[in-house]
């Protein structure tokens, strides 16, 4: 019926080339204030979404803050964990400010003293560093609050803890989306509306100018996130692997013994690690696909050919740019709806818990996708070549397949990582004759778990960009718009974040809830309740894991692709700024053999001088191309971007090495600072054996302090590979390079992330399904040999892995934004190379 009413509406529209809400509007104001009318009302819309995010968010915090916090000794654990992680993080909110304020000035000398990006570059670069932290800040603030109410939750009911936990998660999971839709708000505000009105009309920004600055923010996100991830992935598996090995191999104490002095600093690691780390690493991937998105929806409408007759293309651009944006807005309203899904009985098995979950994200999921229809519907302009059944739109069916990628890979990962189904029960089951087998079998398990996610992806880039193009894949005009589709399709499968991060949130909260009720040693019905809690954690943790990296994966291919927009920006910035350091009047002029600047009235038109076999699609018989009309292609045949060119492979095999180096450099990482947590548990069981009959109280302090020092030294050298790689094969191999690196980089990355985040959680839970009783239970040879297993894990699944596709979208970001530095001052652009 909804179908057929919007059928029915559509023919209203047939004759007019513009998006339905604009021809609405301009039934109202004149049509010289639709375009401004149309962005101010999408606009407005995004920004009450986003509040409405956080008020939520602060109103679930807040019904947290009210929960019953348990006993005194329970109120002490909590308090130590809390301390500690609030100690970490100022200290890595030192060496990050430090590391930004080095970069920012960097960007301000590109900007002012090289003339090759916007003066904005700078300011909006450490203004998305300081909103990821604040969202990192904010989650584990959250985290730390609720880990003791959940358990104290779980004395109550199994639900009780449930519901904290996981609308604590949802804390983190609505800040991320509102505080990151709100700051793409605040800045397309103040470059859209606010530099004209403080500056004049003659200085207002197109928005092509508009949408390549504020992928900048993407940088500032991308680069908090990383050193987030990395140095918060170090200090939680120092201390994880120093508590297990000492503890339970050695000691054979329990999990979370309150006799190991590690354990607080495990504890105060998971929050860390996985909660502040994840947000940060979804803020980013969040931004970044809409932000990629918008850029390339601006390329998209460059020309006409894909708008009706009397189609404009400012308006169309407008558009484009702004669906991502109230695609967004639609989807955080609709994963409240999800949140208040989530509930269940008192049933202890996984299987019922998963599916409480499942209830609230596939709930939101439907409901984003009906919503994406008709919004995509009522903004975009009408294309009948992209028309699905007489009025679906091929931008619309690439939002959903987006979704439906994001769901299959969270599904899959589940699969291969719950002890639910065979994969983890097989492995489960090779402990039995020692740790060797189980390692080498979650290994050969982890490989074998990278085809599924691939072909995922690999199926939505095609779809996604087969509906937005209509089928034409080889049509040159309709590739810009392909590729939008694509850029969307990471809008879509992140459009439900806010839910979908609770339940990764929820992960470690519930792991802190279980080590709260076994150091305080409650009653064993609430041990169980935890442990049931605390393993449905670590599946959605894994499960968002791989949907974290499916998600950098697709929107590491649309920064790709934006990547061209800002080297279109590089060469109109070098333009200008030759005519002006040259006093240049009226006329045409060579900037360099293959660049050309036509000077008229004022204005300057840069052009490639394309090389003889150019143009053969798309400019023949032209020589000269405009860089502002010029297309994808174009930059391409420019470029010589095929795998013949050496620039590019040489910068394929660059981009594979550096995400192998920068898992070897964090995995070292990881057992230096274990090495020294081993050492220190060991000297304090060794000193003080009060420890181990509880006669005396560990150090829980020493323990914190290794992993926090550790953590800070250890982490530079990883995250400044992500930012510097970029940079160096730009000015050594110019553009060519950087897009075979960037190709390389999330290939191998995308395939080496999914393999680590899957062998470390079937290792994972693994383990866990022994100590559930099989196989010999805990303290058996076979539970000793999971936890070697699961030691190994540890850095794969909450180190490594997860900072991968951090590491592939960092690139990405520093690629766009020292796009016009590769421009003009590479070996290749000056003629060295």
């Amino acid at each position: 019926m909804i179908l057929a009413a919007l059928s029915c509406i559509q023919a209203g529209f047939e004759t007019d080339p513009r998006p339905k809400l604009m021809a609405l509007l301009s039934e109202f104001v004149s049509n010289e204030r639709v375009a401004i009318v149309f962005a101010l009302t999408v606009w407005c819309f995004a920004i009450v979404s986003s509040i409405a995010a956080l008020s939520w968010a602060w109103r679930f915090y807040a019904e947290m803050m009210r929960a019953d916090e348990g006993t005194p000794l329970m109120q002490e654990i909590a308090a130590s964990v809390r301390q500690g992680a609030d100690a970490y993080l100022r200290q890595q909110f030192k060496w990050v400010a430090i590391v930004f304020v080095i970069v920012a000035m960097l960007l301000v000398f590109a900007a002012v003293g090289l003339k090759v990006q916007s003066i904005f570059a700078a300011p909006a670069f450490l203004t998305g560093g300081l909103f990821s932290g604040l969202c990192g800040w904010f989650g584990m603030k959250t985290a730390t609050r609720a880990s003791n109410r959940t358990a104290a939750g779980a004395m109550r009911s199994l639900n009780d803890g449930l519901q904290i936990a996981f609308r604590s998660g949802a804390v983190m999971g609505l800040t991320v989306v509102g505080m990151g839709l709100l700051y793409i708000c605040i800045w397309f505000g103040i470059l859209y509306w606010g530099i004209p009105m403080v500056a004049g009309a003659e200085n207002e920004m197109s928005l092509q100018q508009i949408s390549v600055t504020m992928l900048t923010f993407g940088m500032g996100a991308s680069a908090q996130a990383l050193f987030a991830r990395v140095g918060g992935g170090i200090f939680t598996k120092a201390a994880d692997v120093g508590a297990d090995l000492v503890g339970k191999v050695e000691q054979s104490l329990k999990e979370d013994s309150p006799r190991n002095p590690a354990t607080i600093a495990d504890n105060v690691g998971d929050n860390v690690g996985d909660v502040a780390g994840m947000g940060a690493d979804l803020y980013e991937s969040y931004c970044g696909s809409i932000l990629a998105a918008s850029a390339l929806g601006v390329a998209a409408f460059r020309g006409t050919d894909l708008l009706p007759e009397g189609g404009d293309t400012t308006t169309a651009q407008l558009q484009a740019m702004l669906l991502p944006i109230a695609i967004a807005a639609v989807g955080i309203l609709l994963s409240i709806v999800g949140i208040y899904a989530v509930k269940t009985g008192e049933e202890l098995s996984q299987k019922s818990l998963l599916q409480s979950l499942a209830r609230g994200i596939n709930l939101a999921a439907i409901l984003v996708s009906i919503a994406s229809i008709a919004i995509t519907w009522v903004m975009m302009p009408a294309m009948p070549e992209t028309t699905f059944f007489g009025f679906i739109p091929g931008v619309a069916m690439s939002i959903l397949v987006g979704l439906v990628a994001g769901w299959s890979i969270g599904l899959w990962t589940e699969r291969v990582t719950s002890d639910e189904y065979a994969t983890t029960q097989n492995l489960a089951k090779q402990a039995e004759t020692g740790p060797a087998t189980i390692i080498i079998g979650g290994v050969a398990d982890g490989m074998l778990s990278t085809w599924v996610p691939v072909v995922i992806v690999c199926a939505a880039m095609l779809m996604a960009f087969g509906f937005a193009s209509g089928g034409n894949f080889g049509d040159a005009n309709r590739f810009s718009i392909g590729l939008y589709g694509v850029g969307i399709a990471a809008v879509g499968m992140l459009s439900t974040l806010g839910i979908t991060l609770a339940t990764d949130a929820y992960g470690p909260i519930a792991d802190n809830a279980g080590g709260n009720a076994s150091m305080a040693e409650l009653d064993d019905y609430v041990r169980d309740r935890t442990d049931a809690l605390d393993s449905l954690g670590n599946t959605t943790a894994a499960t968002g894991k791989g949907f974290a990296i499916g998600s950098a994966a697709l929107t590491a291919l649309a920064l790709l692709a934006a990547y061209m927009e800002s080297v279109r920006d590089g060469f109109q910035r070098w333009g200008d700024e030759y005519a002006i350091s040259q006093n240049l009047s009226d006329g045409d002029f060579a900037i360099t053999p293959t660049l050309s600047l036509t000077r008229a009235d004022g204005g300057n038109e840069v052009f490639l001088i394309m090389p003889a076999a150019a143009g053969s699609s798309d400019t023949a018989p032209a020589t000269r191309v405009a860089v502002a009309d010029a297309t994808l292609h174009d930059f391409s045949t420019y470029y010589d971007t095929t795998l013949m060119n050496p620039r590019v492979l040489v910068g394929v095999f660059l981009g594979v090495m550096s995400t192998f180096v920068f898992c070897a450099m964090t995995m070292k990482s990881v057992g230096r600072a274990a090495q020294g947590m081993v050492i220190e548990v060991r000297r304090q069981f060794l000193e003080n054996p009060g420890i181990l009959d509880g006669s005396a109280k560990p150090d829980y302090e020493r323990p914190v302090a290794i992993s926090t020092l550790a953590a800070q030294r250890e982490m530079i050298l990883p995250s400044m590979l992500g930012l510097l790689m970029p940079i160096v094969v730009g000015l050594l191999l110019g553009v060519g390079g950087v897009i075979g690196m960037l190709t390389g980089s999330l290939t191998s990355g995308f395939c080496l992330a999914v393999f680590m985040a899957n062998s470390g959680g079937a290792w994972d839970n693994a383990k866990k399904y022994i100590e559930a009783g099989h196989h010999g239970g805990k303290n058996s040879d076979a539970h000793k040999a999971a936890v070697v297993g699961d030691t190994v894990g540890d850095p794969f699944k909450d180190t490594s892995g997860p900072s991968l596709n951090i590491l592939i979208k960092l690139m990405s970001m520093v690629s766009v934004v020292v796009a016009g530095l590769v421009v003009r001052y590479s070996l290749v652009a000056i003629g060295w190379f």
